[in-house]
């Protein structure tokens, strides 16, 4: 199962635009509908796992905001308005126009918010569209869940089948409209946000035609190519590493002690390895289906290792407790920024099962696939990759 996610994509185009350049601004205003006190709207990129703040201000009285949003290079920007509600954008020659409904004044709050649009010129008129794919993408796999979820069909594995099959039909319309949008907009230095969404093998020659015409139509637009080159080469050489069969990478963890290890120390062994957070529902949800399969595997030379990416040791050790998990745990202190990047994963939890050579077997396993890898595993099948929907949270 493929995954669709603005966030990878805000954070591979955001990293053009921190290499540095001479720097330019834009402005931002609007209107939020509701406020409380000290309410703000900020602009922030990312680079991988960090977070630049560019600017932000408080929204006025009157529920206005103008924000002046400086940068280096052209790429995309998030606003946020209150940490209620954002909308990525592209920066680079045009000033915008956005308003918010602000607060959720819902008496049962959802994490759903509403569609933002930007008015601007063309370039933002492509991160309307991409925006919306991916709204409309989002609100999609709700419905399909709800859907699903009230089925006859009581068979869970069944269930999970048919879901992840509806969401590959969801996925194969939004990559379609992507191709839609690059078609249309070829022109536009934006292009390269739905551009970096389509199939690196299967699109490859409408991605080069796109990157070939876009670089010629300007000394600024090639720059911009040149550098979405180099980053997308430097993606694909990280994602090779973490291929199934690859050398699983070395990293290090605190345990409950405070001791730091490396799990190279625990190579001989088949390991679970559960990278989640206190604050991740879909990860404390997963735990009890990890219990069953410990209790089961534990005798059989199966290692099992919890890492946490909390920010805050004590939000880790304090899940610990009410979670009871009875197998080797660890936190990371950069709040997992290390390890994301290492691993290659935006969301949680990420569970991959690495075999006793050290070589990453499988991952992205939940429910029963961690069972299933693990028989095979132990029977000496050869690596087999399964790829399944990710539905854990996303690291805003």
């Amino acid at each position: 199962m493929r995954k669709f996610s603005l966030m990878m994509i805000a954070a591979l185009c955001a990293g053009w635009a921190l290499q540095g350049f001479a720097q330019h601004s834009v402005t931002i205003k609007g209107k939020v509908k509701f406020i409380d006190k000290d309410f703000k709207v900020s602009v922030y990129q990312r680079s991988g796992t960090d977070k630049k703040i560019l600017a932000d201000v408080p929204v006025n009285d009157d529920h206005t905001y103008s924000i002046t949003v400086p940068f280096d290079k052209p790429g995309t920007a998030t606003v946020d308005c209150g940490q209620w509600q954002g909308v990525d954008v592209w920066l680079e020659d045009e000033n915008m126009d956005i308003d918010f409904r602000g607060i959720d004044t819902a008496k049962i709050k959802i994490k759903n918010p509403p569609y933002v649009y930007i008015r601007a010129g063309k370039k933002n008129e492509v991160m309307n569209l991409v925006n919306f794919v991916g709204y409309r993408g989002y609100q999609a796999m709700i419905a399909i869940s709800q859907n699903v979820w009230k089925t006859k069909i009581e068979d869970q594995k069944e269930k999970s089948t048919l879901t992840n099959a509806m969401y590959d039909a969801n996925y194969d319309n939004s990559d379609a409209w992507m191709k839609y949008i690059v078609e249309h907009y070829a022109d536009m230095t934006s292009v390269l946000v739905p551009l970096s969404q389509l199939d690196e093998d299967k699109d490859v020659d409408l991605i080069n035609a796109t990157l070939s015409h876009l670089e010629s139509t300007s000394e600024s637009a090639k720059q911009i190519v040149a550098d979405y080159r180099k980053k997308k080469a430097e993606e694909k050489e990280m994602r090779e590493r973490m291929r199934e069969g690859n050398p699983a990478p070395e990293f290090t963890f605190q345990n409950e002690k405070g001791k730091t290890i490396n799990i190279k120390k625990l190579k001989g062994k088949i390991i679970v390895l559960d990278f989640w957070a206190s604050w991740c529902g879909p990860c404390r949800k997963e735990i009890p289906n990890v219990k069953k399969v410990y209790a089961e595997y534990k005798d059989k030379g199966i290692q099992f290792l919890s890492v946490s990416i909390d920010a805050k040791k004590e939000a880790w050790t304090k899940a610990l407790k009410e979670e009871q998990m009875p197998w080797m745990q660890g936190w990371t202190p950069d709040a997992g920024k290390s390890v994301m990047n290492t691993y290659q994963f935006g969301g949680i939890p990420f569970i991959i099962l690495i075999d006793k050579e050290g070589n990453i077997y499988r991952k992205n396993l939940r429910g029963e696939d961690i069972k299933n890898a693990i028989d095979d595993c132990l029977a000496g099948k050869k690596v087999a990759p399964k790829v399944v929907m990710s539905m854990g949270a996303a690291m805003m």
